[in-house]
């Protein structure tokens, strides 16, 4: 097959496009375009007074950004990275941010400021957004010097950092800054004269420090949160973060105070964190104060002040269920959780959590529920000298079908989910997790 070459004027308009789009490239890469949120003032260096003073707060500002969490590989170093972070594009490791060689010991003030806060490292490197600095963009400066005077008052760990597993072109740095000069915010927000102290300390706890978005929002096709749908719930790692919004919570039977609570011991009538939440509460929440985890609440529900006492949100009514199915449902029920459950899903103080009250039956997607089912759940221990026990993985001994009639009850029972679940939808999560186990 032949074909006609292209005209003069066809050829130009061509070559201009190319030439335009190397000069875009060239000057993103170059810098040109980075929007810093970084004052000048930080070039001058903290004083070794400074820095001490400061180590105390930013003991409190690293636990409720939760840098530890993912900046500690399990059973590794504190602060020496190492943890894989699983993307839609390969796996990134978190790095060393110990004050050694191998991690942070070089870097001044300034430099962690713009790490933090531009997402570029010393060098011009440009940090992966795995590293939240798109929310922690909003963080104040006074908050990033005592930080940083925490860390670089930390034991030096020589470890050396991972290389990460990423495929060309995601493997080349300088593309991060055409994806800074879409997604990375150009304005820090202000405090909303309109609202209350205590809602607007709750928004810089849930957007800047704690990043909630990072989990919760769901995601466009670059990776960046998509902000028309802040906190409404995202897939991260094969395990659903859920829905935050006040009405998201409200229907996973949340409460301000209960919610407070359950932030400070991951434990509550509607489950016990596990995941990446577990590791929220165990390295991040129950540190916080009671003053920020209120506040943090009082912004998730929307609202200027907290109810003066604890409210009971009404539990949903059952929804409908063929007979046969219900008795199919009750049976397995019988034979495989009401030893631990209860009978009616009361729950065994200490032992398990109860599942009539458990967001696992009222979020719109059942997986959670069939993976915790198929897989089981770790023993775990929680603040206050409390601990659920292990739940033991039932994936040999109920096929797809009784899992799907299972998993329809429960959520209509107690959740008054109309959409039953499935077999098929028991098979794919069943095969995702054989996936998963195979990496």
């Amino acid at each position: 097959m032949a074909f006609l070459p292209l005209s003069t004027p066809a050829r130009r308009i061509g070559a201009l496009l190319a030439a335009t789009g190397l000069v875009a490239a060239g000057l993103l890469a170059s810098g040109v375009l980075e929007r810093s949120a970084v004052a000048r003032d930080v070039e001058t260096p903290l004083t070794p007074e400074a820095m001490k003073a400061l180590a105390p707060q930013g003991a409190k500002v690293a636990a409720a950004a939760d840098c530890f969490a993912c900046h500690t590989a399990r059973g590794g170093a504190p602060w020496a990275g190492g943890l894989p972070l699983e993307t839609p594009f390969g796996i990134i490791h978190a790095t060393n941010i110990s004050p050694s060689a191998e991690g942070i010991g070089g870097w001044s003030r300034a430099a962690f400021h713009r790490a933090i806060r531009d997402g570029i490292a010393p060098g011009g490197r440009h940090l992966y957004p795995a590293m939240p600095y798109t929310s922690y963009r909003g963080l104040s400066p006074e908050d990033v010097d005592a930080l940083y005077a925490y860390l670089m008052t930390r034991p030096p760990v020589a470890v050396a950092n991972k290389a990460n597993t990423l495929p060309f072109p995601f493997d080349q740095r300088w593309t991060l800054a055409a994806w800074n000069f879409l997604n990375l915010p150009a304005e820090v927000a202000e405090p909303d004269p309109a609202r209350s102290p205590l809602w607007n300390r709750g928004r810089y706890v849930a957007e800047a420090l704690g990043h909630c978005g990072e989990c919760h929002t769901p995601r466009n096709a670059l990776q960046a949160m998509r902000s028309g749908a802040a906190l409404q719930g995202a897939v991260i790692e094969g395990i659903e973060a859920p829905d935050i919004t006040p009405s998201g919570l409200r229907r996973m039977g949340f409460e301000p105070h209960g919610l407070a609570r359950f932030m400070a011991k991951g434990l509550s009538p509607q489950g016990g964190a596990t995941h990446q939440m577990f590791d929220v509460v165990h390295f991040s929440t129950q540190h916080m104060d009671a003053a920020d985890l209120a506040a943090l609440s009082a912004y998730l529900f929307d609202r200027d002040a907290l109810p003066a006492e604890p409210e009971t949100p009404p539990a949903p009514a059952p929804a409908a269920v063929p007979q046969a199915v219900s008795l199919r449902a009750r049976a397995t029920y019988a034979g495989l959780c009401a030893g631990c459950h209860g009978q009616a899903g009361e729950g065994i103080p200490h032992v398990s959590v109860p599942l009539r009250t458990n967001t696992a039956m009222r979020v719109a997607n059942p997986g959670g529920l069939l993976r915790a089912i198929l897989v089981g759940l770790p023993a775990q221990r929680f603040p206050g000298h409390e601990r659920m026990e292990a739940m033991p993985p039932f994936a040999a001994l109920i096929d797809d079908a009784a899992l799907a009639d299972l998993a329809t009850w429960m959520r209509a029972e107690w959740g008054g989910q109309d959409k039953a679940v499935t077999p098929e939808a028991v098979a794919r999560q069943r095969e995702g997790l054989r996936a998963d186990a195979s990496h």
